[in-house]
């Protein structure tokens, strides 16, 4: 099966530089359907689903392939490939942010800026580093998972999403975590919240933009300004935007935001000595 069939990939856009958006986890390109309209008259957009979720194949799923989040840039980039995308400008949501850091150190060539929305390097705290759990809390939250996955995806979609006076957020969420197949829903939450990508920060030398919310209940302040001052060059906007998933809370923020990081030029880049 063609990594184009299996991952769902979709384009649109009349444009020629590529903007590839990855959704975070129990979700799917759906969830990108209010940032994707501002872009494409400029760029071609790429969308997928990872597998497992959305209309992928979920049939691909290998958990040893899976079994850390290499696995899942291992994709990107074979989409990258078979598209023959370069230039590419990634945006991803959440555990697909640091996906797409993986994906961009193993290809820098292939990208040119990353725009990453609500990332985190690690959730656990660890010594100084604020993480936003402890490691007791993950393992209950993973426990429950294994339990229950409906009862966890109802319990914790709305405190995702935040925005308690739009429910029909959460419910979204909710809705659409699920949907997500059971046990690969499982593999990819232990996958996510145990992962600690700290160390690969800097080897990033593609530039990118960081985008935190306020009370993020996955993602809170500290790891975002830990991103920033750990990725080289990279940018930081702190949004007025609540919750974990400004891409359907508040999408004109977010475009403004990607808009004024991709207008912006960046520094001159002279030849080495």
């Amino acid at each position: 099966m063609s990594v184009l069939k299996r991952n769902n990939v979709k384009i649109l856009g009349r444009g020629e530089q590529p903007i590839l958006f990855a959704h975070g986890y129990g979700c799917d390109q759906n969830m990108w359907r209010f940032i994707t309209p501002a872009f494409e008259d400029r760029y071609k957009v790429v969308l997928f689903d990872h597998v497992g979720h959305g209309q992928s194949d979920a049939a691909a799923f290998e958990p040893a392939k899976y079994g850390s989040l290499h696995g899942y840039a291992q994709d990107i980039l074979a989409i990258c490939r078979e598209l023959d995308l370069k230039d590419v400008v990634f945006v991803g949501h959440s555990v697909s942010a640091m996906i797409g850091i993986l994906a961009a150190i193993r290809e820098p060539e292939r990208f040119d800026r990353l725009v990453l929305i609500g990332p985190s390097p690690r959730y656990i705290n660890d010594g100084d580093y604020v993480g936003g759990f402890k490691q007791e809390d993950i393992e209950g939250l993973l426990d429950f998972l294994d339990s229950n996955h409906l009862g966890w995806s109802s319990t914790m979609a709305p405190v995702i999403m935040g925005n308690p006076d739009r429910p029909e957020l959460g419910e979204e969420l909710t809705n659409s975590f699920c949907r997500t197949d059971p046990e690969i829903a499982k593999h990819f939450a232990r996958v996510t919240f145990l992962s600690d990508n700290r160390a690969d920060l800097s080897n990033v030398s593609t530039r990118a933009l960081i985008l935190q919310c306020a009370q993020d209940a996955i993602a809170p302040a500290a790891v975002g300004r830990y991103m920033h001052q750990h990725l080289p060059g990279s940018e930081f906007v702190q949004l007025n935007a609540t919750g974990h998933c400004p891409n359907l809370s508040a999408p004109e923020e977010t475009i403004a935001a990607m808009e004024a990081f991709l207008r912006d030029p960046g520094p001159v880049r002279t030849a080495a000595a």
